[in-house]
């Protein structure tokens, strides 16, 4: 039996491009306070741990606490009526995922999202191979605490020796290294190699498939 056979992958960035959608909810709430708009560019820097960090690094410096507090249930309203009107998997990413099953190994998904929200895009767009999806809950800390990946593994019967997690975001890979788990970044994301590096990570895929020969590498 292969030393690798589970499978954690992050889920914005990763899986899912979400970039559009989340840019417009952005957006939105930076209208309604009349604070100046960004591009997707612009926001994909700012997009990786949390909706509140998003919108602390957007809006204009000196903005009150207190203001983004406000802000924080329009974006979430907005975004729960638009969060499936551009988003969808990134080409490749099912049928690496079909054939990962194929294979044998064991899939799931954790993200900052709420957890429900998590469990329906997961529904929705990964069913046929994602065994367990976990998001934000109470009594389980944020990613990059090691707390979500530890549950994922529980729920799969596997252990943090067996497993390998796939992310696109610093983050992720302080959340891998929490974990005392190997790595793959992904370059399709919200951040690029050279910034990746600067944190330590080493082992890059450019497309979906290229993971399988990057997974196979780690036995």
């Amino acid at each position: 039996m292969n030393k690798i056979n589970t499978i954690i992958f992050d889920m914005d960035g990763t899986v899912l491009n979400t970039l559009t959608d989340l840019t417009v909810s952005m957006n939105h709430v930076m209208n309604r306070f009349g604070f100046p708009t960004h591009t997707e560019d612009e926001y994909r820097k700012a997009f990786g741990n949390g909706i509140r960090n998003a919108l602390c690094e957007t809006v204009p410096e000196g903005t009150p606490s207190e203001t983004i507090d406000e802000m924080l249930p329009i974006f979430k309203e907005h975004y729960n009526a638009h969060c499936l009107d551009k988003t969808g998997p990134y080409d490749g990413i099912r049928l690496v995922m079909k054939e990962l099953k194929k294979r044998g190994y064991k899939m799931a998904i954790v993200s900052n999202k709420i957890d429900s929200a998590v469990k329906e895009l997961n529904k929705k767009f990964f069913s046929d191979a994602i065994d367990v999806a976990i998001g934000e809950k109470d009594g389980i800390n944020r990613k990059p605490a090691p707390d979500m990946v530890l549950e994922a593994l529980k729920e799969l019967n596997s252990t943090q020796e067996e497993a390998v997690y796939i992310g696109d975001s610093e983050v992720d890979f302080e959340t891998a290294k929490n974990s005392e788990l190997p790595c793959i970044s992904v370059l399709w994301g919200f951040r690029d190699e050279d910034f990746l590096r600067t944190l330590g990570a080493d082992i890059f895929v450019k497309e979906p498939m290229q993971l399988l020969d990057a997974i196979e590498k780690l036995f």
